[in-house]
């Protein structure tokens, strides 16, 4: 195709670039950034590059140029930065198109993307809603089940259950499923849809299921279940609200009660999705399969945001026989093609390697180097799981003194409340495990 705009548009320069302290100013100005204040309070380290696993500094800090990323960029570069497959899948897409609205339109990227999650996530979910984000396809999904329930000519359905300690985003529906206590949304109780509260599941991943708990949990489900539409939940990881570990045998007590009581389950692996956890999917832990599943975060590699909201048949189904026979929701970038073109290389790239080794490499490095940390004065708790190491701490970290000497051992963490926690690259190296091991122990002794 030839390009209309050569002969007519000239190429833009690049512009200047600003000097670190320029940009530092001009971001406290302007720049309000996640969870903090506005002008913030706290100095952002300035990164210019990303290569690999690390973060280049446009200057040094803590005596570090380069900081071995720790975090994932919140769990979504999974491959790392800079990847030339992913580089190659963008290069490629932007030649053909970055993006067309998908009211009364398609592309292959995005049928493509759909097919391949339809593929491998548990068979019942054969049917794929393309979001922008994490937090909007939980929305999604939660849109689904209401409506759900309202075509099947039962409205009064419109309530959630969900256990504590969950995350699940910050936009609406998805706040009022986060842990209502304690939360970073608690803020908001007064006016958010109230929904109905387990206890949190027991902790410990290779625990029994506590028999107890289990009653209990089936008893509350039993009691609403004329109310809610649907249970909610992160399935064996809860991120976000505290990095707790559950036995996988609660998912199963939870489709168990579903299917008895006629309430839809959801299972959000938004973080837990593409091999975190050691199984493609965590609900793979449990051998069970949801009424809808939300993914994100890893999906395009951590190079654009996309997010998708699966569901089965029945729900589906469901819906396109209501007084609403549809599903009114269209984000103005649903399906863009350019992350869409992304998101397919990345879940091919992962496919394409023994990602599950890789997970379980960094996890054995994780188990070993953190081990120190379960003898420093103040540690709670030190928990590994697939490519998640979590060391608790009895009080609240002091998230600078954590940092600083993170920094200084050459490694960005995020630790907040009172967790210090890494979520490594699966292309981390050993090397650079035992040194992210050393940050997260030198985080905590100081933290």
């Amino acid at each position: 195709m030839p390009d209309p705009y050569a002969p007519a548009l000239p190429r833009p320069t690049e512009p200047k670039p600003y000097a670190p302290a320029e940009l530092r100013a001009l971001d406290r100005a302007h720049v309000w950034h996640p969870y903090g204040p506005m002008p913030g309070r706290k100095e952002p380290l300035v990164v210019e590059s990303a290569s690999g696993v690390r973060l280049r500094l446009a200057e040094p800090a803590e005596g570090q140029r380069e900081l071995v990323d720790g975090m994932s960029s919140w769990w979504s570069a999974v491959h790392g930065y800079n990847h030339p497959v992913l580089n190659e899948a963008a290069r490629g897409q932007l030649d053909r198109m970055s993006h067309v609205m998908f009211g009364g339109l398609t592309h292959e990227p995005a049928v493509r993307l759909a097919a391949r999650l339809v593929e491998i996530t548990p068979e019942p979910l054969q049917h794929v809603f393309l979001a922008d984000s994490g937090s909007v396809s939980v929305e999604v999904a939660v849109k689904m089940c209401l409506q759900y329930w309202r075509s099947a000519g039962r409205p009064e359905k419109q309530r959630l259950l969900t256990w504590r300690g969950g995350y699940h985003g910050d936009t609406w529906q998805p706040m009022s499923v986060c842990d209502p206590e304690g939360g970073m949304h608690e803020l908001w109780s007064g006016s958010l849809p109230r929904q109905v509260f387990a206890d949190a599941p027991p902790d410990g991943f290779d625990a029994e299921p506590d028999p107890a708990y289990t009653t209990r949990l089936r008893e509350l489900i039993a009691r609403h279940a004329h109310e809610v539409a649907a249970v909610i939940v992160e399935p064996v990881v809860q991120g976000a609200g505290g990095m707790r570990f559950h036995s996988p045998g609660y998912l199963r007590v939870l489709r168990e009660a579903c299917d008895e009581l006629d309430v839809l389950l959801v299972f959000d692996e938004i973080a837990t999705g593409f091999g975190r956890t050691g199984e493609l999917f965590a609900a793979g832990h449990a051998g069970v399969s949801p009424d809808v599943m939300c993914v994100g975060k890893a999906l395009t590699g951590g190079y654009l945001t996309m997010a998708a909201t699966l569901c089965t048949s029945r729900v589906a189904e469901g819906i396109s026989r209501g007084e609403v026979p549809v599903l009114a929701h269209g984000p103005t970038f649903m399906a863009n093609p350019l992350a869409a073109a992304i998101a397919s290389a990345s879940v091919d790239l992962l496919l394409g390697q023994d990602w599950a080794g890789e997970v379980a490499r960094i996890g054995t490095g994780l188990r070993s180097g953190l081990a120190e940390a379960a003898e420093l004065p103040g540690v709670a708790d030190v928990r590994v799981l697939g490519a998640i190491g979590v060391v608790q701490l009895d009080h609240e970290v002091d998230m600078a003194a954590a940092t600083r000497a993170a920094v200084r051992e050459g490694v960005w963490l995020r630790p907040f409340r009172d967790l210090v926690y890494t979520m490594p690259p699966y292309v981390t190296g050993d090397d650079d495990v035992r040194r992210i091991c050393r940050a997260v122990c030198a985080a905590a002794r100081e933290g």
